[in-house]
């Protein structure tokens, strides 16, 4: 291996889910600020996720639908005003 390409602070981390607060302890070089203590009674650098293998619909196999802009109701208000223009014509 190359020598002084790889990163120093190479150290473990605990990853949580916060969908569900799912957390797991695994390598890694991510900067972080927040700690957190494990089931061995130390305390590792914190890494929060949005989205985990435990929460992903790919893996869970459920779909479900996460609208944080309006998106859906915007597209039914415009679809209803649509229909409603087909209508009276």
């Amino acid at each position: 291996m190359k020598a002084g390409i790889h990163p120093e602070n190479y150290r473990l981390v605990i990853f949580k889910d916060m969908s569900n607060d799912y957390t797991f302890l695994s390598k890694s070089c991510a900067a972080t600020n927040d700690t957190m203590k494990w089931e061995d009674g130390n305390e590792y650098p914190l890494v929060k996720l949005e989205i985990s293998h435990k929460s992903h619909p790919f893996y869970t196999g459920k779909q479900t639908l996460i609208d944080t802009a309006g998106r859906v109701d915007k597209f039914k208000t415009r679809f209803q005003k649509h229909l409603k223009k087909e209508s009276a014509e």
